[in-house]
């Protein structure tokens, strides 16, 4: 345990932040900013996020304390959910459902345009409402509600992710009652998704894929000569009528050893 001393003003305190000087529609948009560049940038994220955890330094820093409950988020979620905020954003639902099956999120034999219409039901009644109602915690919990019917798999991470969206906005509002939650997420999430899914983010993991080729590659035979051997050692009768099912899947091996590297360093 360490303890260290943070001089600032609570966030929870307009009053004090006013007599400070500081802009507190500019603080809101900090606090949410913040949350969703840790959430998707980074992939971890202060998961208790509310005003007496949070403090503003003299010169409008925010300042966190107590990081007993923190969340995390692997690299291929936070892309996956980064493209189904954007589609929201965007109002393109066929997409936010298309990216739904094709991470596996829910089953590929579901209905992409009946998928599609369920989760416009969701979308459209958000963006009618005035921009202090807007809420990017109630979509995503609406949206969990939609996909749990079309097969998907409760995900304990994107929970605690939610829940504490909802909360980051009502820190948000208490600064800034006016704030505009999509305005503020929508330069962020496209960053995040320029940087990771983009043209530039394909060159970044052919880099990683070359280096864990260049790590592990020599390896890879060894490996693959061992499975051949142990195939050959206890055939079935299947791979006795088809001698290539061992380089099969000794190939295969390969192929997912590098998948699991790439996903592992």
């Amino acid at each position: 345990m360490t303890l260290d001393w943070a001089d600032g003003v609570a966030l929870g305190d307009n009053a004090a932040l006013d007599a400070a000087g500081h802009d507190r529609r500019v603080l809101g948009e900090r606090v949410l900013s913040l949350f969703l560049r840790h959430a998707l940038r980074d992939g971890y994220f202060h998961a208790d996020m509310h005003q007496g955890n949070l403090k503003v330094a003299a010169n409008g820093d925010i300042i966190a304390f107590d990081f007993g409950i923190m969340g995390h988020i692997d690299e291929y979620t936070r892309r996956v959910y980064a493209e189904i905020l954007f589609g929201f954003i965007k109002r393109d639902y066929k997409r936010v459902a298309e990216v739904h099956l094709e991470a596996g999120y829910v089953p590929a034999d579901r209905d992409v345009d009946e998928f599609a219409r369920a989760i416009r039901a969701v979308g459209e009644p958000i963006f009618g409402m005035d921009a202090s109602h807007i809420s990017m915690g109630n979509l995503l919990n609406y949206l969990f509600e939609v996909t749990e019917r079309f097969g998907m798999e409760t995900r304990t991470e994107l929970i605690l992710l939610q829940r504490t969206m909802v909360v980051v906005e009502g820190v948000a509002r208490s600064l800034d009652p006016k704030i505009n939650i999509w305005e503020v997420a929508h330069p962020v999430v496209e960053d995040y998704i320029k940087k990771s899914i983009g043209p530039r983010a394909i060159a970044s993991d052919l880099m990683k894929t070359a280096k864990i080729m260049s790590r592990f590659g020599p390896r890879l035979p060894a490996l693959m000569e061992k499975i051949l051997i142990a195939q050959a050692q206890e055939p079935t009768s299947d791979q006795k009528r088809q001698p290539w099912a061992g380089i099969a899947l000794g190939l295969s091996a390969g192929i997912l050893l590098t998948l699991l590297t790439t996903h592992l360093f």
